[in-house]
């Protein structure tokens, strides 16, 4: 895998939310994509987009012992590339990847903001290389300010 495809290049501090409280995927999409808008590294289409894409392709994924997702949309909305990590108190609930039927109650949440097919693809593999070490997923549910999750990607070379 390429440096540039690395996790730790794609997140950035301000669209970090550790610790969050939200009651809702739409208000979680909300203030993600209110913060991507006011930085301009979205265009106003994407908050539409990435509920339409996740309505239609959910990216909810139970793990062992967490839920998670990753939500993402077309190359074409995103004007600046960012992976956004939520970490949640209380889990918002996601539709399964694997079937749509079953509810996923995500408490660690990674939005995608890629405008490279390539590098998209490459970051879900990255990601679920992560997703797999759940010891690591407690660390980052764990960290309670921004920049001390992003200290523990950095640590782990993500």
């Amino acid at each position: 895998m390429t440096e540039a495809t690395t996790l730790s290049a794609y997140v950035k501090e301000p669209l970090v939310f550790t610790q969050e409280n939200y009651f809702s995927q739409d208000e979680l999409f909300e203030q993600v994509t209110q913060k991507a808008t006011n930085l301009g590294w979205v265009r106003e289409d994407f908050l539409e987009r990435i509920k339409k894409r996740e309505a239609t392709f959910p990216t909810g994924i139970q793990l062992v012992h967490y839920g998670a997702a990753i939500p993402h949309t077309d190359a074409e909305c995103v004007q600046e590339e960012f992976v956004a990590i939520v970490t949640l108190q209380d889990p918002v609930v996601f539709q399964s990847m694997e079937d749509s039927n079953q509810e996923v109650k995500a408490q660690i949440i990674f939005v995608l903001g890629l405008n490279q097919p390539h590098a998209q693809l490459e970051m879900l593999q990255s990601l679920m290389g992560l997703l797999q070490n759940e010891s690591l997923l407690a660390e980052l549910l764990l960290a309670t300010t921004p920049s001390e999750l992003i200290e523990i990607i950095k640590q782990n070379n993500l």
